[in-house]
């Protein structure tokens, strides 16, 4: 039961015991099967979920505590715990699903839920079998050693100890020599740890290889594209949408950076520069983190009266945790706590612009979970990733009259950048998921061959990439910085999906901003009722699949960057 005055501090954290939760749970699924009726059915469901519940719950608050302090001992070995038997708990749920699917209350059940959550248990019962339980098990304990990498970074730069995101800020510098030492500090810690992060990556496409093949799959992608819960699209359509951006959006990108080189004044913009939008500098929020915080909250009490009554549970139970620091995880992510109905948000702010970004994305996320903690079943609670990232995105875009507040007289430069930043994103996001693509069809490449078709990838979607003779980057490593690719492969083409979706709800606010934000709240509130292309149809918005979808979002975007005078921006 949600507990506004409980802080996420004072959780309780007990490290479950899955044999006495798997009995229990098994013993609930066998009053299920017998259920007479579908309202007992449904009572008996309930209460397999409160025991699925009280074990999700348990991982999710050890992970969140020890991302927020990776040395920490105690958590640390919580985190192994359930990197171990997260597999066998998996078990439980396809048993689940498997009694669902058989269930003589299944189409009563769905008559008054929806169809989804049948549609999502036929995909996990073929993602699952008891054959595959060490190699999930090897896979979780891969994934953490490369988070586990990326912790450790303590990078001795200006006098001071800096981790991955701290150096980050330092990218973004007015002085060209700070930018290209910071990144030199970066991309050297990566090019120490690449030998392990090759072999670590070797490592998790064998797995992932065998996994697929186990479970009957020809390969690894599907058997990733089914993980990820995408049951009205697959990859023909992905390559569609990946060839929209090559043709629309690439050439436009191109023009945009020569725009870059000519607007911060340097005679090639290289690889240290890109995140250096203004010769002026890049807005940067006015205060510090406390105080972003506080504008947040006024920001989010006045967006809506939904926003207002989600912002004053987060900050009431002290459901974020945002500051950059030593032994932290890098990234930010918004998870779930079942047990407390409560949202939580993990970042790394580093005093840049970044930090509004992340404060108004995680802030999406968490906002949808809210908004959709209604639904009795937790593949309610939260949609498919693309879905997800709608929400994320889109928010980012419905903040953006309280800009002034976080950025005084830059806030139309930020809003310039942000906007910029979100187009840029997409060549790259699908040259990601192309990579990915070339990985899993040819499992048996060696780390310099993958490392070659990144090569070859890069140079199709991001033409303009320059390294400045960063042997490292030159060698064609630059993706091993990427955790989604390590962490949850495929994941990545969901944020330029989104994107698209994103831009139409900006759209959309420009044209009436009443109506947007009632179609997008109405969305949030759907959680993962309905698959992705429903959820897009059901607020309103055009596929990112269709032909013409891509090219008319940036029609809009055009025609608003083309009154925008850069250049006097710069006196912001």
């Amino acid at each position: 039961m949600q507990t506004a005055t409980l802080q996420f501090t004072e959780f309780p954290y007990e490290r479950p015991d899955l044999d006495a939760i798997s009995t229990e749970f098994r013993e609930t699924l066998e009053q299920f099967k017998k259920a007479a009726n579908p309202d007992l059915a449904f009572r008996t469901l309930e209460a397999l979920y409160t025991v699925r519940n009280n074990f999700e719950s348990m991982r999710e608050i050890a992970s969140i505590r020890y991302t927020i302090d990776t040395r920490d001992p105690f958590y640390e070995a919580e985190q192994g715990y359930f990197d171990r038997e997260q597999p066998r708990f998996a078990g439980l749920i396809n048993a689940y699903y498997e009694a669902l699917l058989a269930s003589p209350h299944r189409a009563a059940l769905e008559a008054r839920f929806g169809s989804q959550l049948v549609n999502m248990a036929r995909l996990v019962i073929k993602t699952y079998s008891p054959e595959i339980v060490a190699d999930l098990q090897e896979e979780n304990e891969l994934t953490t050693a490369y988070r586990k990498i990326k912790a450790s970074a303590s990078i001795l730069f200006d006098g001071e100890q800096r981790n991955l995101m701290a150096m980050m800020a330092f990218l973004r510098h007015k002085d060209r020599d700070v930018r290209r030492r910071a990144a030199d500090a970066y991309w050297n810690f990566m090019t120490v740890n690449q030998g392990e992060m090759d072999r670590i990556f070797h490592e998790l496409v064998k797995v992932r290889h065998s996994i697929a093949t186990k479970l009957g799959y020809t390969n690894y992608v599907q058997l990733g594209y089914d993980r990820l819960g995408r049951t009205d699209y697959g990859s023909v359509e992905v390559a569609r949408f990946r060839k929209q951006v090559l043709e629309e959006v690439v050439p436009l990108a191109s023009a945009i950076k020569k725009k870059q080189q000519e607007r911060i004044g340097v005679d090639t913009l290289k690889f240290y520069d890109e995140e250096y939008m203004f010769r002026s500098g890049n807005p940067e929020p006015l205060g510090d983190p406390e105080w972003i915080m506080e504008e947040g909250r006024k920001m989010y009490e006045e967006l809506c009266p939904e926003t207002e009554e989600f912002i004053h549970y987060m900050l009431d139970a002290r459901l974020m945790d945002l500051v950059t620091k030593p032994g932290k995880a890098s990234g930010g992510y918004c998870t779930y706590i079942h047990n407390h109905q409560a949202p939580f948000i993990f970042s790394n702010f580093n005093g840049t612009a970044m930090d509004i970004f992340v404060l108004t994305h995680e802030a999406g996320h968490a906002f949808q979970v809210y908004q959709s903690r209604h639904f009795p079943f937790n593949e309610y609670n939260w949609p498919t990733m693309e879905a997800c990232e709608i929400h994320s995105m889109s928010m980012e875009f419905f903040t953006w009259p309280w800009m002034e507040r976080f950025f005084g007289p830059s806030a139309d430069k930020f809003r310039y950048m942000h906007l910029l930043k979100a187009l840029l994103f997409l060549p790259y996001g699908v040259a990601v998921d192309e990579f990915q693509h070339f990985v899993y069809e040819n499992h048996n490449a060696t780390a310099d061959e993958r490392a070659a078709a990144w090569k070859s990838i890069e140079q199709r979607y991001l033409p303009h990439k320059d390294y400045d003779g960063n042997a490292y980057l030159e060698s064609g490593r630059a993706w091993q910085m990427q955790s989604h690719i390590y962490e949850v492969p495929f994941y990545y083409i969901d944020y330029t999906l989104a994107q698209i979706c994103a831009f139409q709800f900006w759209a959309k606010a420009e044209d009436d901003r009443e109506k947007a934000l009632a179609d997008y709240v109405r969305l949030c509130e759907a959680g993962g009722s309905k698959p992705f292309l429903e959820l897009v149809k059901f607020s309103g918005l055009d596929s990112p699949f269709e032909e013409g979808t891509v090219a008319s979002s940036l029609g809009r975007i055009s025609a608003w960057l083309s009154k925008v005078d850069d250049l006097a921006l710069e006196t912001a």
